[in-house]
């Protein structure tokens, strides 16, 4: 079963062709073999017959004559009126058989009824696709007749073969023109899901049938809802961090103004703690939906977020393959990327001593690899990880430079608004975490 539904097609299109098509082949191929079978092979075992006939008259006037010479003369008499050329060799003998062409399609009936309306020993030659040579075994010798072969079957029987053929392709070519006009707006509603699942919203306007129209129409309304609330949503977090970020800005500059102590510079970490886990919620709760796709070099990409990391005092080293430093472009919302990517080697430098950056291009895939040397994540923690607000290393605290557990949240939302996925595994060369940004082009 599996094997028969590897070679079934698996486009909308290839089945509906495949669903029309089949019945009508199969039809035609039913009914060409029910024509053939009751009328040329009737007609042809019938006009078959008739020779026949005509020629056991001859074989009767050769067995009732005298001599050879009296029968050869009867012969000749009968030629002309049978319209068959009709030859006797006196005392000779012939071995039964037939002699015909594989794809002679009536042949087989042909010699059947010749077979079968006489008994006496008969050869049949049905090499020659004009003529029908026949030899009949008589008391005085062989009766030889040449018979034109349209005397024998119906003439050009491949006629029905070639009109079956030119219908089939006839309506094959209507059933794809009207199957193609039918799956074009089914296929362009897939493009526009697909991209507004990447964060790319294509223009798109239902077509097609009733139900295909109904069904582009929901899409229409579906992404509207979801862009509506997105922007409400960006909007509504927006007025929150001005709210929440002029009480902290009044905050700091207070305890800036006061005297120094352990009290205020434990109040000062606070605040900027607040103020770090803040932006990291923002950052995280904002997502990425609104901003423009645009073209964006990877390697390009990469190396800035590289620099900014060793700015900040991290070992990062960049590589990349070939087809990513050939300076070629992939489409993609290059901040959020970015974001993303920070968070990566933010997590890394800060869990290890050294951190690796990689740049890998394909024709279906771009993926960012970072890895580092440090303890790494247990295989049956790294789903756990990927969740927002869960924080492995809870033991550490924050102000000694632990994370809110946003980060790989963040990273994973990125590659799911861009269609791809986020992998976590061990570094083969590090021995730490390897954490794989898989978008696709």
């Amino acid at each position: 079963m599996a094997s028969l539904r590897s070679f079934l097609p698996r486009s909308l299109f290839g089945r509906a062709l495949a669903i029309l098509l089949v019945p009508i082949v199969v039809l035609q191929l039913v009914v060409g073999l029910v024509f053939f079978q009751r009328h040329y092979q009737r007609v042809t075992e019938q006009m078959t017959r008739n020779v026949a006939y005509e020629l056991a008259y001859g074989v009767e006037e050769i067995d009732t004559a005298g001599d050879p010479a009296q029968a050869a003369l009867r012969i000749s008499q009968l030629s002309r009126p049978l319209d068959l050329w009709l030859r006797l060799e006196p005392g000779a003998t012939l071995r039964p058989g037939d002699v015909r062409d594989v794809f002679d399609i009536t042949g087989a009936k042909v010699v059947e009824t010749f077979q079968a309306s006489f008994r006496e020993p008969l050869h049949i030659d049905l090499s020659d696709a004009h003529s029908a040579v026949l030899r009949i075994q008589t008391r005085l010798g062989v009766l030889e007749a040449t018979i034109p072969r349209d005397r024998l079957s119906v003439s050009n029987p491949h006629q029905l073969l070639v009109l079956m053929i030119l219908a089939a392709l006839l309506l094959t070519a209507v059933a794809i023109l009207f199957l193609r006009n039918q799956v074009r707006p089914i296929r362009a509603m897939a493009e526009a899901a697909e991209a507004f699942g990447k964060g790319r919203s294509v223009p798109f306007r239902p077509a097609g049938a009733e139900e295909v129209r109904r069904a582009g129409a929901a899409f229409l309304s579906m992404r509207s809802r979801l862009e509506r609330q997105i922007e409400q949503r960006t909007q509504m977090l927006s007025g929150v961090s001005h709210d929440l970020r002029t009480p902290l800005t009044r905050m700091k500059l207070t305890l800036a103004l006061m005297d120094e102590s352990e009290e205020t510079r434990d109040l000062l970490q606070d605040t900027d703690q607040m103020e770090r886990m803040l932006g990291e919620f923002l950052a995280f709760a904002r997502g990425d939906s609104l901003e423009e796709t645009v073209d964006t070099e990877p390697f390009g990409l990469a190396e800035s977020v590289a620099e900014d990391a060793r700015r900040a005092g991290a070992e990062v080293n960049l590589v990349g393959d070939g087809a990513a430093l050939g300076g070629p472009t992939v489409p993609l919302r290059a901040g959020a990327v970015a974001r993303a990517l920070h968070n990566l080697v933010g997590n890394a430098a800060r869990h290890g001593s050294r951190v690796l950056l990689s740049v890998r291009l394909s024709d279906k895939w771009l993926a960012f690899v970072v890895e580092d040397d440090g303890p790494g994540i247990p295989e049956a923690d790294r789903a756990r990880a990927l969740q927002p607000f869960i924080r492995l290393d809870a033991a550490r605290p924050q102000t000694e430079g632990g994370s809110v557990g946003l980060g790989l949240s963040i990273a994973m939302d990125v590659a799911r608004s861009h269609g791809g996925s986020l992998d976590l595994g061990t570094s083969p060369q590090l021995g730490g975490l390897r954490a794989t940004l898989r978008l696709p082009r």
